[in-house]
């Protein structure tokens, strides 16, 4: 398979690559040679992930100038019913530590397993 991406540098200096037609495939990489190789393995975690779990891409909206409990319980309710398995994939890349701490407290109320990871100049890494 042939991807196409969207490669642009950071303000930090690390080289961003975004997989066009895989919604949220990014990564990043300190030169050329790691960037490549690390959306190469973007790619091959995403096709994995969405062939076993056959997950679609669903976005849902939320009221962000609620109160941190009445945001959680939003997000909660709008999830409910939607995750079909116990495992969930979460890309916190922007917005305020209001809206990640009700995501995650959210998430964390259902019944979901929880795996923290963050993506470092080694690669990803099990927090």
């Amino acid at each position: 398979m042939e991807f196409n991406i969207i490669i642009e540098k950071g303000e930090d200096g690390y080289l961003i690559s975004e997989v066009i037609g895989l919604l949220g495939c990014r990564t990043q990489g300190r030169t050329m040679e790691e960037l490549l190789a690390n959306t190469r393995e973007a790619i091959s975690l995403y096709l994995k992930v969405t062939r076993q779990k056959r997950i679609r891409d669903k976005f849902i909206g939320v009221n962000l100038d609620k109160k941190l409990i009445d945001l959680k319980k939003e997000f909660q309710e709008k999830l409910r019913g939607k995750i079909q398995s116990t495992e969930v994939a979460l890309s916190i890349a922007s917005g305020d530590g209001k809206e990640h701490m009700a995501l995650i407290s959210a998430l964390i109320n259902l019944p979901v397993g929880i795996r923290f990871a963050a993506l470092t100049k080694d690669g990803v890494v099990d927090l």
